[in-house]
């Protein structure tokens, strides 16, 4: 006796968050469609990441950089990690008639059972019609003014007295 099994197919919707269906969206471009712009990149490499797409990921790392590679990292990082979401912060230039550009996000996940945010600010270059990605830095969030103890203002020692018989003198 033969089983026969049917399958359907139900298109999932893209882990970059775009909304579209992943067969319409980033899986074109793992598929070999060039990217259109450099965000349009950036989303696919995040679902790459997802994906395991390790050759992706390091077949549209810019030529100039890509010899820093380390593809058991990247890897590692790409099949230990779950992946909760991707968020871009901020485009410059990057766009369909630009040679260069940037993209600023944040992608969640869970790895060794911590959460996690990578917050980066890539470089994309563009180059004979297909974008790539250069290189990225981690911004920090800006830093918090420190509260100021005034002249009358307890002293924070917790002496009871006021700050400038205190420790402002």
């Amino acid at each position: 006796m033969i089983a026969e099994l049917w399958f359907v197919t139900v298109s999932a919707a893209c882990p970059c968050g775009s909304g579209e269906p992943l067969d319409g969206c980033c899986g074109l471009l793992l598929d070999g469609v060039p990217a259109s712009t450099a965000v349009a990149l950036m989303r696919s490499r995040y679902t790459a990441y997802t994906r395991g797409a390790i050759d992706y990921l390091i077949e549209t790392h810019d030529a100039a950089t890509r010899g820093e590679l380390d593809r058991a990292s990247i890897t590692a990082w790409s099949r230990e990690t779950q992946w909760l979401g991707l968020e871009i912060i901020e485009t410059v230039r990057g766009g369909e008639d630009d040679d260069d550009g940037i993209v600023e996000f944040v992608a969640r996940g869970r790895s060794g059972g911590k959460p996690f945010e990578h917050r980066e600010r890539s470089r994309f270059r563009r180059r004979d019609g297909r974008w790539f990605y250069v290189d990225g830095t981690h911004p920090r969030e800006p830093a918090r003014a420190a509260a100021s103890v005034g002249r009358n203002d307890p002293c924070p020692c917790g002496s009871g007295m006021k700050y400038k018989r205190c420790h402002g003198a």
